[in-house]
This record gives C-alpha cells, sequence and structure tokens, in this order.
C-alpha cells in the first residue's frame, strides 16, 4: 500500500511540475538500467566472474545431496542388522548433514545470502556512475524528469526518440577509455564524442551521414569492380600476345607449345575438329602426332589468311584498272564524235 502511495505522489508532483513548465516545454528522457548494465564492460566482466562462483555453489549443493542420499541408501540397506542406538546414530548424522546442507544454501542463495550481496556491491559503483551521467546529460541538454524504465515505476508507453541509455552507457566507457590513451588519442576520442553527440541532438544528421556512407561504400565498390575487369582483360590480352609468341618462336625452332592459342578463343571450325579426332586416337608416339597437327593447323591458318588478302587485293587492282579503262575508251569515242562532227561539210 505504502509503495502505490509513494508512487501515487511522484505522479502528482510529475503533473504540478508539468503544469507549472508547459509554457516554455517540458524536456523528458528515460534510461534503462537493465540495458546500461549489460553494455558495461567492468559490469560483464565482474557478473561472468560471480555466476561462476554461483555455479560452483551449486556443484557443492548437488554433491552433498549425493552423498545424504548415500547415506539413506546405506541405513535403509543395513537398518536390519543394526541395534536401535546405531540406527538413531545414523539418523541423527544425516540430519545433521540435511541441516547443515540447508544452512549452506541459505548462505549462498538465501535473500541475505553472498549471491545477492556481491550482486549488491557489484551493481552500486556502475549505478553511481550512471546517476552522475543521467544529471550530467540532464543540466547539458535540459531534461526536466528523466525516469528509469526498469525500476517499479511502471511505463505503459515509451518512445525511443527519448531513451537516453546509449548515451549514459558512452560517457561511462569513455571515462574508462580516457585513463588509457596518450593525449593526441585523447584528442582524436573527444573529436569522435563531440560527433556523437551533435548526432544524438539531430537525428536527420545521423541519417543523412549513414546514406552519404552507404553512397561512398556503393561508389567504392564501383571502382573495385571496374579495376577488376580492367585486370581481367588486360591479362586475357598478355596471354594472347604470350600466346602469339610462342607461336612465332615454335615456327622458328620447329617445336610448338601446348596450346598455341587463347583460352578464349572458342571459333570452331574443321581443321579443330580434325585436330580434335586426332588428339582423341591414341598416338603412336607421345606427343609427336599432336604437335604436328598444330603446326600444320597454325600454318594452314597463316596461308588461308594470306590468300585471302592477296585476293582482296588482286581484286581492287582489277577493278581499278577496269575503271581506268572505261575512262579511257570513253574519252576515244568523244574524241572521234568530234573528229566526225568536224568532216561534216558545211551547210551553205
Amino acid at each position: 500500500m505504502k509503495k502505490y502511495f509513494a508512487i501515487s505522489i511522484l505522479f502528482l508532483s510529475f503533473i504540478v511540475n508539468l503544469s507549472a513548465q508547459t509554457a516554455r516545454g517540458v524536456k523528458i528522457g528515460y534510461i534503462d538500467m537493465d540495458y546500461i548494465l549489460e553494455n558495461v564492460p567492468d559490469y560483464t566482466e565482474a557478473k561472468n566472474q560471480l555466476e561462476q562462483k554461483a555455479q560452483k555453489w551449486k556443484q557443492d549443493i548437488e554433491a552433498k545431496k549425493v552423498e545424504i542420499a548415500k547415506l539413506k541408501d546405506e541405513l535403509k540397506t543395513e537398518k536390519a542388522l543394526l541395534t536401535r542406538e546405531l540406527i538413531e546414530e545414523r539418523e541423527e548424522e544425516i540430519k545433521f548433514q540435511e541441516t547443515e546442507l540447508l544452512d549452506f544454501q541459505q548462505k549462498r542463495f538465501g535473500p541475505n545470502g553472498d549471491l545477492m550481496t556481491q550482486k549488491a556491491v557489484l551493481v552500486k559503483p556502475i549505478q553511481d556512475q550512471v546517476f552522475t551521467a543521467a544529471q550530467d546529460i540532464a543540466e547539458a541538454k535540459k531534461y526536466d524528469f528523466i525516469f528509469d524504465k526498469s525500476s517499479d515505476l511502471t511505463m505503459l508507453f515509451a518512445a525511443k526518440r527519448y531513451d537516453i541509455s546509449d548515451q549514459v552507457v558512452r560517457i561511462i566507457t569513455r571515462a574508462e577509455k580516457r585513463e588509457q590513451k596518450s593525449k593526441k588519442e585523447l584528442k582524436e576520442q573527444e573529436k569522435k564524442e563531440y560527433l556523437e553527440d551533435v548526432e544524438d541532438e539531430n537525428p536527420a544528421l545521423a541519417a543523412r551521414k549513414k546514406a552519404l556512407e552507404e553512397k561512398k561504400a556503393a561508389r567504392d565498390k564501383m571502382i573495385e569492380d571496374r579495376k577488376l575487369a580492367m585486370e581481367a582483360k588486360k591479362k586475357e590480352q598478355d596471354d594472347k600476345r604470350k600466346a602469339a609468341a610462342e607461336a612465332r618462336e615454335a615456327k622458328k625452332t620447329g617445336t610448338i607449345p601446348v596450346n598455341n592459342k587463347p583460352e578464349n578463343d572458342k571459333t570452331p571450325s574443321k581443321d579443330d575438329d580434325k585436330s580434335n579426332e586426332e588428339t582423341a586416337s591414341p598416338p603412336k608416339e607421345p606427343g609427336s602426332e599432336a604437335k604436328t597437327s598444330e603446326v600444320s593447323d597454325a600454318q594452314k591458318t597463316r596461308d588461308e589468311k594470306a590468300a585471302a588478302r592477296a585476293k582482296i587485293l588482286e581484286d581492287r587492282k582489277k577493278a581499278i584498272e577496269d575503271k581506268r579503262k572505261k575512262i579511257l575508251e570513253d574519252r576515244e569515242a568523244a574524241k572521234k564524235a568530234k573528229e566526225d562532227k568536224a568532216k561534216e561539210p558545211k551547210s551553205e
């Protein structure tokens, strides 16, 4: 009842202050203590150590329970052979062990046990830092009220934009980082902290910064893709030049490499089919027939190209001669017509 009465008084005072400050506008924020504790490195590390201790205590309790159960089983088995005095002595021993186990459980896991006490000791320094950080934020950013979402005070709704838990975590971790950094690093840290504070005050700026970073990442990826494409094209051209050089060298020396064509040359031809058939059949001498076939194919291709070029040149030459001959014939015919006209008798 006292709890609800206190909450009612708190809300009434809140309403009174709210009505008094309506003219200038009330600024409210809240924190989530559970979230803050989970994100403070010192608390997380100490909590893990405490959990390891609690696990060790649980193991000791289970071992004690097994020992008591064993004593009970032995008494049950040997009860018919024991005297009344021995049975009472055994039962008293079991009862003593059970009482000792209960005391140990209360000592470790009771309301005032070691686990609860060490948790309180562990949380207290962090809570002090949280309260100090919350007060600093409230004074710096003109908050009128800051609530704890994880406390007994029920919050039916809380908008995320009023949550300052991340700011509190940053303030606590900043203090720890400053102790381990040099002056240069401290200046860089202060610059980073200033930008973070600006982003907290202006969410639109943070969204714009994120969009710019995404755009820059996309541009860098596009440049990298172009660079890879150019390198691949350059490698392909180098392979072709290398294959051509090997073919020329092979022609001079009378030998040919295993593959004297670029890998990307996929154009099928009759010569290629013939070469493939010869390669598929078992060679009489390893590599000899394949080399001979490749040499002849390369030579035949060069001969065909040379013949095609010669034919093109011959056709051009013939066309020029025909055109010149036609021009001369036309000139001769015009000259003859002129002479015939001059020989005709003039009319009186």
